[in-house]
């Protein structure tokens, strides 16, 4: 799939993407610092019923809500990990297994834990309101 949008559309992408990529229990996000990450997974998360306070799990690395639509969703951001033996050591492992699904922002960082069939979403930011988004597995 590929979409491009502004933050206006951002629900009907959540909705699509969502569409795509249900049957998927981990999906890694790709994109630079500032290019939408945090605000697509609040509205996939607002799409999914979370009642919890949807934020960037920068500082504290991984954030867990409840959903009533698919269970619990660990949302993890890895960018202050140095590698995949820091993401070992922090739990973040443990959370790939553990939730029914997972958001990981910077899975760059240690790509090697992804599992194969990981939804991969990749964002771009085009301009200072319109991006570009593309999903693999």
């Amino acid at each position: 799939m590929e979409i491009t949008y502004t933050l206006p559309e951002i629900d009907a992408v959540a909705k699509q993407l969502w569409e795509e990529g249900k049957q998927y229990k981990i999906w890694a996000f790709y994109a630079e610092m500032g290019s939408g990450k945090t605000t697509l997974i609040h509205s996939i998360c607002a799409l999914l019923a979370v009642e919890d306070v949807v934020s960037s799990p920068t500082y504290a690395i991984m954030n867990e809500y409840k959903s009533n639509k698919v269970g619990t969703i660990c949302h993890t951001d890895w960018y202050r990990l140095k590698d995949e033996n820091d993401a070992i050591n922090t739990g973040v492992e443990d959370a790939l297994y553990s939730a029914d699904l997972c958001l990981i922002e910077w899975p760059e960082k240690a790509e090697g834990l992804l599992e194969q069939d990981t939804f991969k979403i990749s964002i771009v930011a085009i301009d200072a309101i319109t991006r570009r988004l593309t999903t693999t597995v």
